[in-house]
């Protein structure tokens, strides 16, 4: 095929193209840059055209491949949609509620305030104790969550055949 003929099959069959494309469910700019480039890709692979009859089909499959490759490459760039809502289950308070009963009841009591949302000072003044014992206590309930938390952990992975022998020995 010559370039001539070549130029002529472009000019007929562009919107032709953007038309299947269009069919296939693309958007206007998205047709017309997927028929851009698939007629840009026959040209620089027109030594693989066997039959010039069927430039516009060889074409529009280049197209519709073109189409395809740019819907992939944009899904992985697609938003994911936000999982915890109003619907959802509220995983963060079922967290803490039991990292809380792992705790001593004055540990309890203090976290407890500091998620309600009291400051240092509002909880020294119905403690009766200054904030510096305030954030004292918090700093020591956290270091006992957190450890309560671990040790918990590693009692869950410890294997089940380990989990009953340390139960029949009494440990």
């Amino acid at each position: 095929m010559t370039p001539e003929g070549y130029g002529q099959a472009f000019q007929s069959g562009f919107g032709r193209t953007v038309g299947f494309l269009r069919s296939r469910g693309a958007s206007r700019d998205n047709a017309e840059d997927a028929a851009q480039s698939a007629w840009l890709r026959g040209w620089e692979r027109l030594h693989q055209l066997r039959d010039e009859t069927m430039i516009l089909s060889w074409v529009n499959t280049i197209a519709i491949n073109v189409h395809r490759r740019t819907i992939q490459y944009e899904a992985r760039y697609e938003a994911l949609p936000e999982l915890c809502g109003q619907g959802g289950i509220d995983l963060v308070a079922i967290d803490a509620a039991r990292i809380l009963t792992l705790c001593r009841p004055r540990d309890r009591i203090v976290l407890e305030q500091q998620m309600g949302g009291l400051t240092t000072a509002e909880m020294a003044s119905k403690q009766g104790v200054s904030p510096t014992a305030v954030r004292i206590r918090l700093s020591r309930a956290r270091r006992a969550a957190r450890a309560c938390v671990e040790a918990r952990a590693v009692e869950l992975r410890r294997p089940i055949g380990n989990q009953e022998c340390a139960a029949s020995s009494g440990t």
